[in-house]
């Protein structure tokens, strides 16, 4: 009985039954590795009261790590809705 049981969760589990497909997963995953490049090159050292650093406003940290980000944000957009061309028969 347990046996029927485990064959029926198998088969509701199968490739087929998934909302997204192989190729969304991976798109996925670069698009969160593309998100987190813009967010590292955002980072590094600040400023404080006792020392200066005008590296906060270098044009990677202002203007380029952003638009890295915006695009990764996009691209797992694009992740989520892309629907692969079905085949024919």
């Amino acid at each position: 009985m347990a046996l029927v049981e485990l064959n029926r969760i198998i088969k509701l589990m199968e490739k087929k039954n998934l909302a997204l497909g192989k190729v969304n997963f991976i798109m996925l995953a670069i698009s969160m590795v593309i998100v987190v490049i813009g967010f590292v090159l955002m980072s590094g050292a600040s400023s404080d009261p006792t020392k200066y650093d005008p590296e906060i406003f270098s044009t990677m940290r202002i203007k380029v790590a952003p638009v890295i980000c915006f695009v990764g944000f996009v691209s797992i957009i694009a992740g989520i809705m892309y629907r692969p061309k079905e085949k024919k028969d």
